[in-house]
Formats: C-alpha cells, sequence, structure tokens
C-alpha cells in the first residue's frame, strides 16, 4: 500500500527536506558545545528552522547578518524591517526577536536583583544590550532607594540631552515622588560614539546641583554606544 505525499509529509519531514541530517548535528552541536558551539549565522539559521520547518534556511540567515551587520544588528533590528526581507514574514521576524526580549529580561533581572553599584558591570550589559542599537537618541532615569536598589528605570524621552528631553526639575520630582535617595541618568549615542558632549556635561551637572539641595545623589550619568560606553562620574566629569 502506498503512502499519500501528505503523508510524507506528515510522517518525517526531516528525512526528506534534510537528507544529511544538517539540523540534527546542528541541534547537537548546540546542546553539547559551549558559547562558541555555533558560528554566529548558525544561531541566526537554527532560530528560523524552528519558523520556518521546511525550508534550508542557511542563505537567509546569511543574508540578515549581511543587511543588519551581524547578530546583535539582527536581534535588535526594526520588527517591520525584519518582517519585509526577502524569505522573512512574521513568524520568523518573531522568532529572532523573542531573542531580544529575552536577553533584555534576563539582564533586567540582574541588575534588580542586587544593589547597582556593586554590580556595575550587570547594569553596563543590560543597557548595552537596551540601548547600543538604538537608532534614536534616548534618555533614562534609574531611580534607586537608600539601598541603591531599582527603584524604577523610566523613559523620560527622546532627542539630544537637553532641557527639552529631559528638565533638571521635573527629574527631581519624580524622584520625590518615587521615594528615590539617588538616580543615574543614561543616554544612548546613535553615532556609536559613547563621548560626552558640552550638553551632556552641562545637563548632568544641573541636575546633580539640583539634586544636592533636596539630598537626592546623581551616581552618574552612563552614556551608551555600539563602541562602548562613558562614565561622567569616572571621567571626572560630575
Amino acid at each position: 500500500m502506498g503512502t499519500s505525499p501528505a503523508g510524507k509529509a506528515r510522517g518525517a519531514p526531516d528525512a526528506g527536506l534534510d537528507p544529511k541530517g544538517h539540523r540534527a548535528r546542528l541541534r547537537a552541536r548546540m546542546m553539547g558545545g559551549g558559547e562558541d558551539a555555533l558560528a554566529d549565522h548558525e544561531i541566526v539559521e537554527y532560530l528560523l528552522m524552528t519558523a520556518i520547518p521546511r525550508r534550508d534556511v542557511k542563505p537567509l540567515a546569511r543574508t540578515l547578518l549581511n543587511r543588519f551587520g551581524g547578530l546583535a544588528g539582527v536581534f535588535n533590528a526594526d520588527r517591520h524591517a525584519l518582517e519585509s526581507h526577502p524569505g522573512m514574514g512574521e513568524t520568523s521576524a518573531a522568532a529572532l526577536k523573542i531573542v531580544a526580549l529575552a536577553a533584555r529580561r534576563l539582564a533586567r533581572a540582574r541588575v534588580q536583583d542586587q544593589p547597582v553599584l556593586g554590580s556595575w558591570q550587570a547594569l553596563i550589559d543590560y543597557l548595552t544590550i537596551d540601548m547600543a542599537h538604538l537608532t534614536v537618541e534616548r534618555v533614562r532615569v534609574l531611580y534607586l532607594n537608600a539601598q541603591n536598589r531599582l527603584i524604577r528605570d523610566e523613559h523620560v524621552g527622546d532627542g539630544s540631552l537637553d532641557e527639552a528631553a529631559i528638565h533638571p526639575r521635573e527629574v527631581i520630582r519624580r524622584a520625590m515622588e518615587l521615594g528615590a535617595a539617588a538616580m543615574i541618568l543614561v543616554h544612548n549615542h546613535p553615532s556609536g560614539n559613547p563621548e560626552p558632549s558640552k550638553a551632556d556635561i552641562q545637563i548632568t551637572n544641573r541636575i546633580a546641583e539640583a539634586g544636592r539641595l533636596l539630598n537626592i545623589t546623581v551616581h552618574d550619568h552612563v552614556i551608551i554606544g555600539r563602541e562602548g560606553h562613558v562614565s561622567l562620574r569616572s571621567k571626572g566629569l560630575i
């Protein structure tokens, strides 16, 4: 008795579509190896396999990496850009975007679980994952309690860091509403270069001075870029 084409597809799709066992070997390497077990294109390929099970997705993985400039660029790409990329769609874009979401959640959990000043690298990792690849300049304030634990991570505006994006009086008022004892200012430079501008330094010191009057400490101002980060405190600018 013969087997219908539909039955073959339902029964063992991998046998016909992956005759050399490439997917099985990729899975075995991923499960049995360390963080370098898979190349960047293989990581993207493996994720796409879950969303597009009946197609060779290796060429698609490579075109995504080329277009978006690497693994981080792919995971942080705009969802619409991913969906409209040739060979992609909503389901395959979601398979990639969930990785970025999970990475941010894990990094944020590390920051929330301990005093921020005692886990500085965890904070930088969190901010870098969340902001380094943004194409717009974003301003955030991390409000801390007396034990330097995170109370609120607040997005306060987009645009160049000046009083149009962040007003000293409003930042301090919000700290008082939250019962915050300290804060860390954060913004990104879409250019990639995290070196502070004159405006960055001026607005930081205005907020720090306003905070001192009410015993609210500005611990730092961190600028995030694709080329790294800069702490104004470590540069002696606060």
